[in-house]
């Protein structure tokens, strides 16, 4: 009885052990697991690529124009970048660009013209503003006449406009100051008085230059051309300031004896015309706007 038993708890032990032995089956369908992650990776990319194929127009066209104003020119992203692409790309190729986003010649044109059209616009407004300052000097210049024309000297100020302003030329003949002296004479003064109402309530700066001519001859109390003109310029602007009001800062003198003549030594008028002072209101126009002044006066 005792070996049946024995018997038994071998088979039972044998048994045991074979149960631990026994291996797993093989599972032959694990393929399917990696399959499915490439197709929903696939089906990914796809939705992706759909979704980057489909452009709400309205919204990129004002993502370029924002891009064109901000910048002031346009994106290399959407204009450089996008030529050399669409260039490179097969145009037989299934996945069109010229049909996606930021990469059609079209987008390119868009962008420049909207930048053109942004030049062009601010190029109109400078232009109207040089105009319209143009016919601000042109009202001083009226009521400058029509008080000279009331004493007869108007035909001792002439008026020209370039990129600093209105300039009122003083001819300093011998009625506006003596030869080789910087003392205003009586109608040097009427002039004066004639210009300082005109243009004392003006927020322009002032700037008074004086000129001399070629002439080799002595300069009175004067070393030379230098300081003879430099006191003239200061004569006019000490009677802005006392007679006419003009406040200090918004006046200054200069004096450039005689290296900017309007006319060359050889010519007739230099003796006279180039003998002259200048009172001229300083435009308040930003710099590429003052530089339309000349233009403007044209078609004024």
């Amino acid at each position: 009885m005792s070996g049946g038993h024995a018997a038994k708890a071998g088979a039972h032990a044998k048994h045991k052990k074979g149960g631990h032995e026994e291996e797993e089956h093989e599972n032959h369908e694990r393929w399917l697991v990696s399959y499915a992650d490439m197709m929903t990776l696939l089906m990914v990319l796809f939705i992706v690529l759909f979704a980057i194929s489909q452009v709400d127009q309205k919204k990129f066209n004002e993502l370029k124009n924002g891009l064109a104003v901000g910048f002031g020119n346009p994106s290399v992203a959407f204009n450089g970048g996008e030529a050399n692409l669409l260039e490179s790309s097969d145009s037989n190729s299934p996945m069109d660009l010229s049909s996606g986003i930021g990469g059609t010649t079209s987008d390119a044109t868009a962008i420049q013209e909207a930048v053109q059209a942004k030049e062009r616009a601010q190029a109109s407004r400078r232009q109207a503003a040089a105009q319209a300052e143009v016919h601000n000097f042109d009202k001083i210049k009226q009521q400058i006449t029509d008080a000279l024309t009331k004493q007869g000297l108007q035909d001792q100020v002439q008026y020209s406009i370039d990129e600093r302003g209105l300039i009122v030329t003083i001819v300093t003949s011998s009625i506006v100051f003596n030869g080789n002296e910087a003392d205003l004479l009586t109608d040097g003064r009427n002039i004066i008085d004639s210009i300082g109402p005109a243009i004392a309530g003006l927020p322009n700066k002032i700037e008074i230059d004086g000129h001399t001519n070629q002439l080799t001859g002595s300069t009175g109390n004067y070393p030379s051309g230098w300081e003879l003109s430099t006191a003239r310029a200061s004569a006019v602007l000490r009677m802005l300031h006392t007679d006419a009001g003009i406040a200090e800062t918004r006046l200054q003198a200069t004096g450039f004896a005689d290296t900017k003549p309007l006319y060359p030594a050889t010519d007739p008028r230099a003796t006279t015309r180039n003998r002259r002072v200048e009172v001229i209101v300083l435009s308040t126009l930003p710099a590429d706007t003052r530089a339309l002044l000349p233009s403007a006066t044209t078609t004024s």
